[in-house]
């Protein structure tokens, strides 16, 4: 089974940035295929998450979605519309109720597992924030030296992607 892992970059950020273009590396060396979403020039939210749910193929792949910062709420956001198969977050905008809208449904972790990683030193997402979405969602939470960024912590970021592609693959 061919799996396919889509990307969802940050509000300022772009397809095809730093950790992506490592990330996207390591999900083709696992035989996925990789599309990264492109929102620049879209500011508002609802719209970056229209964008996303119509660009993921409704073929019977589940998809892989990998996001960062806004780009992981996103990914949160479409999980349940697009029967997605994982999810992995980094320095994921959750918590934030002043400045996005509430998370609909997420689908339930057994069905949809949930990695995410994020900085001691971010100065964007508080690591609070993480903390206590990985615990109300039972996701694996690696926290890290890094900042909101987590271009430090690129090749980690790849080798724990590497480690869910292979548990999927696997299933």
């Amino acid at each position: 089974m061919t799996l396919r892992v889509v990307f969802s970059h940050g509000k300022d950020s772009e397809p095809w940035g730093h950790k992506i273009l490592a990330l996207a590396e390591t999900a083709r060396g696992h035989g996925c295929t990789v599309d990264s979403i492109d929102y620049r020039g879209i500011d508002d939210v609802e719209a970056r998450l229209q964008k996303l749910l119509a660009s993921v193929p409704r073929d019977g792949v589940r998809p892989v979605l990998v996001g960062s910062s806004l780009g992981a709420w996103l990914s949160l956001a479409a999980a349940k519309p697009l029967d997605a198969s994982a999810l992995f977050l980094m320095a994921p905008a959750v918590h934030l109720d002043a400045l996005l809208p509430p998370l609909p449904e997420l689908p339930a972790i057994d069905r949809c597992p949930t990695e995410i990683v994020h900085g001691w030193r971010d100065d964007i997402v508080p690591c609070e924030n993480a903390l206590r979405f990985a615990r109300e969602r039972g996701a694996t939470l690696h926290m890290v030296d890094d900042d909101h960024r987590l271009h430090a912590s690129t090749p980690r970021l790849q080798v724990w992607l590497g480690d869910l592609l292979r548990t999927l693959a696997a299933r």
